[in-house]
């Protein structure tokens, strides 16, 4: 970044967009032909994301190019884990816009002015969360959990799950303010305010940025990518199983960790030109 003029800003989704599991690494070719990996994240003392080493050295060049914000429904807690191939960026965005994390501390300003939209435009996390506890069945449903008293999600044995039970779920959160979203053996319900895409604007305007990039895989990543200047989409998740697209937002064929070094490619590209 240049003293001269505004950084462009780089707003990215993490898991299955910059950094996958195991399970997400989507590696098509023979073993010996796989790329190296490296992990960026342990859980319980085990190897839980990677990034390909090549993936690595793209992002570390991104990120001493813009200003890059990791940008994720994580909890503080779980994006803390992630030992992202940089040096700590200043400004991270987790629980879906819920935090603002300036040099790794969450912003109490921040915090503040999500709480009362979520007070004026919303049904309270207590209701909706007892709804989805009456609603789901102990034969499908692994875990309930609250995530920073912001929003909820449960764990499902997602082969299990009944046909229409998520969109019925759906429509009804929409009626309270509310948003569903299926990703992977996760529903997650949201507050509609309680986004990524005002976390963004918010850096934005803290950082004087006026050209902003946006990547993410996911139903809760589309609002992000639509107020970007820019955005990208990888060939896996639940945009793309849904078709999502819109004017802006590139869609990539890659899937998986290709995926994730393509992106940053593109980031890197985007950047480049707009810096001109």
């Amino acid at each position: 970044m240049t003293a001269e003029r505004p950084p462009v800003l780089v707003a990215s989704d993490l898991d299955r967009t910059l950094i996958y599991s195991a399970a997400a690494l989507g590696l098509r070719m023979p073993d010996a032909e796989a790329p190296r990996l490296l992990c960026v994240e342990v859980y319980e003392s085990k190897p839980l994301s990677y990034v390909t080493e090549t993936a690595a050295g793209l992002m570390t060049q991104l990120a001493a190019d813009t200003c890059f914000v990791p940008t994720t429904t994580r909890t503080r807690e779980q994006y803390h884990r992630i030992q992202l191939p940089i040096p700590t960026p200043r400004f991270a965005i987790c629980a879906n816009g819920g935090h603002l994390l300036v040099d790794g501390v969450s912003d109490p300003d921040w915090q503040e002015q999500v709480a009362k939209t979520l007070a004026d435009e919303c049904a309270s996390l207590s209701e909706v969360r007892a709804h989805l506890v009456r609603a789901a069945d102990p034969a499908w449903l692994l875990k309930e959990r609250v995530a920073e008293d912001l929003f909820a999600y449960l764990v499902v044995e997602r082969a299990l799950l009944p046909d229409g039970w998520v969109k019925e779920l759906g429509e009804w959160a929409e009626a309270k303010g509310w948003t569903v979203s299926l990703q992977g053996r996760k529903i997650y319900a949201v507050p509609k305010p309680l986004t990524k895409s005002a976390a963004m604007r918010e850096v934005a305007r803290r950082t004087g940025a006026t050209l902003t990039l946006a990547a993410g895989d996911s139903l809760l990543d589309a609002d992000l990518l639509l107020a970007a200047d820019r955005g990208w989409r990888p060939g896996h998740g639940e945009l793309a199983d849904t078709g999502w697209t819109a004017p802006q937002v590139t869609v990539l064929p890659e899937r998986g960790v290709a995926a994730g070094e393509e992106i940053l490619r593109s980031f890197i590209r985007a950047a480049a030109r707009l810096q001109v």
